[in-house]
Protein backbone atom coordinates (compact mmCIF):
# COMPACT_ATOMS: atom_id res chain seq x y z
CA UNK A 1 0.00 0.00 0.00
CA UNK A 2 2.87 2.35 0.76
CA UNK A 3 5.02 1.31 -2.19
CA UNK A 4 2.83 -0.17 -4.94
CA UNK A 5 4.55 -1.72 -7.93
CA UNK A 6 3.32 -2.28 -11.48
CA UNK A 7 1.71 -5.67 -10.69
CA UNK A 8 -0.37 -4.04 -7.95
CA UNK A 9 -1.71 -1.44 -10.39
CA UNK A 10 -2.49 -4.18 -12.91
CA UNK A 11 -4.51 -6.05 -10.28
CA UNK A 12 -6.42 -2.88 -9.35
CA UNK A 13 -7.25 -2.22 -13.02
CA UNK A 14 -8.49 -5.80 -13.40
CA UNK A 15 -10.75 -5.44 -10.34
CA UNK A 16 -12.13 -2.10 -11.54
CA UNK A 17 -12.87 -3.52 -15.03
CA UNK A 18 -14.71 -6.42 -13.40
CA UNK A 19 -16.76 -4.09 -11.19
CA UNK A 20 -17.60 -1.87 -14.16
CA UNK A 21 -18.84 -4.89 -16.12
CA UNK A 22 -21.03 -6.17 -13.27
CA UNK A 23 -22.49 -2.87 -12.02
CA UNK A 24 -25.94 -3.82 -13.31
CA UNK A 25 -26.05 -7.06 -11.24
CA UNK A 26 -28.37 -6.85 -8.25
CA UNK A 27 -29.38 -8.86 -5.22
CA UNK A 28 -33.17 -8.78 -5.23
CA UNK A 29 -34.54 -8.70 -1.69
CA UNK A 30 -38.23 -7.88 -1.50
CA UNK A 31 -40.22 -6.71 1.48
CA UNK A 32 -42.27 -9.88 1.84
CA UNK A 33 -39.46 -12.33 1.21
CA UNK A 34 -38.16 -14.55 3.97
CA UNK A 35 -34.70 -13.72 5.24
CA UNK A 36 -33.88 -17.27 6.24
CA UNK A 37 -30.32 -18.35 5.58
CA UNK A 38 -29.92 -21.81 4.08
CA UNK A 39 -27.45 -23.66 1.92
CA UNK A 40 -27.01 -26.66 -0.33
CA UNK A 41 -23.89 -28.78 -0.87
CA UNK A 42 -22.96 -31.58 -3.24
CA UNK A 43 -19.92 -33.58 -4.25
CA UNK A 44 -18.97 -35.95 -7.05
CA UNK A 45 -16.36 -38.49 -6.05
CA UNK A 46 -13.49 -39.18 -8.51
CA UNK A 47 -15.19 -38.08 -11.71
CA UNK A 48 -11.82 -36.82 -12.92
CA UNK A 49 -9.88 -39.90 -14.03
CA UNK A 50 -6.71 -37.85 -14.49
CA UNK A 51 -6.03 -36.91 -10.87
CA UNK A 52 -8.89 -38.72 -9.03
CA UNK A 53 -9.80 -35.57 -7.11
CA UNK A 54 -13.43 -35.12 -6.20
CA UNK A 55 -15.52 -32.16 -7.26
CA UNK A 56 -17.57 -30.38 -4.64
CA UNK A 57 -19.44 -27.20 -4.08
CA UNK A 58 -21.97 -25.26 -2.12
CA UNK A 59 -24.46 -22.44 -2.51
CA UNK A 60 -25.81 -20.26 0.32
CA UNK A 61 -29.14 -18.44 0.01
CA UNK A 62 -30.60 -15.49 1.93
CA UNK A 63 -34.28 -16.04 1.28
CA UNK A 64 -34.36 -16.95 -2.42
CA UNK A 65 -31.26 -14.90 -3.31
CA UNK A 66 -27.92 -16.71 -3.67
CA UNK A 67 -25.29 -14.79 -1.70
CA UNK A 68 -22.27 -17.14 -1.76
CA UNK A 69 -21.22 -20.13 -3.85
CA UNK A 70 -18.21 -22.18 -4.83
CA UNK A 71 -17.61 -25.17 -7.04
CA UNK A 72 -14.56 -26.96 -8.29
CA UNK A 73 -12.05 -29.66 -7.57
CA UNK A 74 -11.07 -30.40 -4.00
CA UNK A 75 -7.44 -29.78 -3.05
CA UNK A 76 -6.85 -33.37 -1.94
CA UNK A 77 -7.93 -36.80 -3.12
CA UNK A 78 -10.93 -38.07 -1.15
CA UNK A 79 -10.61 -41.78 -0.28
CA UNK A 80 -14.40 -42.33 -0.45
CA UNK A 81 -17.62 -40.74 -1.61
CA UNK A 82 -18.58 -40.12 2.03
CA UNK A 83 -15.37 -38.16 2.61
CA UNK A 84 -15.97 -36.11 -0.57
CA UNK A 85 -19.52 -35.25 0.57
CA UNK A 86 -18.26 -34.39 4.08
CA UNK A 87 -15.63 -32.01 2.67
CA UNK A 88 -18.23 -30.19 0.54
CA UNK A 89 -20.54 -29.98 3.57
CA UNK A 90 -17.75 -28.61 5.77
CA UNK A 91 -16.93 -25.89 3.20
CA UNK A 92 -20.59 -24.87 2.90
CA UNK A 93 -21.16 -24.88 6.66
CA UNK A 94 -18.10 -22.71 7.21
CA UNK A 95 -19.65 -20.07 4.92
CA UNK A 96 -22.97 -20.05 6.78
CA UNK A 97 -21.42 -19.76 10.25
Amino acid sequence: MHAPIESHWAAIKCILRYLKGTSSYDLHLTRGSSLSLHGLTDADWTRSVDDRKSTGGYIVFLGITPVSWKSGKQRTVAPSSTKAEYKALADGTAKVF
